[in-house]
C-alpha cells in the first residue's frame, strides 16, 4: 500500500531478459534507506518487488503480464520514474490509499497551463470513465492527484508547481502514456 507521494526520481540503470522475465534496475537514493530484498515499492505507480538491491540501485523483476498493462514495457535506459516505498502502520496518508494495482494505461492529450497553473487531459478507456469522480482522487504514474474534471473519456488534473518539479510529469507531453490507478472508494462506490 501507498500513498502516491512520490519520494524521489530514480533513473532506469539497466534492462535485461531472464527467462520470460524483465529485470529492470533503478538509480535511487533515498528510496534504497531501509529496504530490503523482498519490500515492494511504486515504481511509476505499479508495485513492484526489490529482488536486488545494488550500491546505487534497486532491481525488480517483471512478468509479462505487467508490461503488457502498465507503461513499464516501454522503459528506456536513463529515462526517470516516480518512486515510493511501501506504507509503514502510523505513518502519515498524505496522499490517497494507492495499491499499486494499475488498472489501465492512458494517454495525456494534453499539457497546458490553465490560469498560469499546470492542467493535464488525460484519456481513459471508456470502461474505467466511471470511477473517474471530480474532486475525487487518481493516481497518475504513483501520483496522487485529485480529478478536476469528467468528459466521456478524458478527466482532467490540474499540478502544483512542486509535483511538476519532482516528478517524471515535469518530462510528459502530449500522447504519453501514463499508468492509472483510481481512487479504490470510488470503484468500491461505482455500480459495475
Amino acid at each position: 500500500m501507498f500513498s502516491g507521494i512520490i519520494e524521489e526520481l530514480g533513473r532506469v540503470k539497466n534492462i535485461s531478459k531472464r527467462g520470460n522475465l524483465t529485470l529492470l534496475e533503478i538509480k535511487a537514493n533515498k528510496v534504497l534507506e531501509g529496504t530490503k530484498v523482498g519490500d515492494s515499492i511504486s515504481l511509476n505507480g505499479a508495485c513492484l518487488t526489490v529482488v536486488g538491491i545494488g550500491a546505487d540501485y534497486l532491481s525488480f523483476e517483471a512478468i509479462p503480464q505487467t508490461l503488457k498493462v502498465t507503461n513499464l514495457g516501454g522503459l528506456r535506459i536513463s529515462e526517470e520514474v516516480n518512486l515510493e516505498r511501501g506504507l509503514k502502520v502510523g505513518d502519515r496518508i498524505s496522499g490517497h490509499f494507492v495499491t499499486g494495482h494499475v488498472d489501465c494505461i492512458g494517454i495525456i492529450r494534453s499539457k497546458k497551463y490553465q490560469n498560469n497553473n499546470p492542467c493535464l487531459e488525460i484519456a481513459v478507456p471508456t470502461q474505467f470513465i466511471k470511477y473517474c469522480i471530480p474532486k475525487g482522487s487518481v493516481s497518475v504514474d504513483g501520483i496522487s492527484l485529485t480529478l478536476a474534471e469528467k468528459k466521456s473519456n478524458t478527466f482532467t488534473v490540474f499540478i502544483i508547481p512542486h509535483t511538476l518539479q519532482h516528478t517524471t510529469l515535469s518530462s510528459k507531453a502530449a500522447s504519453a502514456k501514463v499508468n492509472l490507478e483510481f481512487d479504490i472508494l470510488a470503484k468500491r462506490a461505482s455500480p459495475s
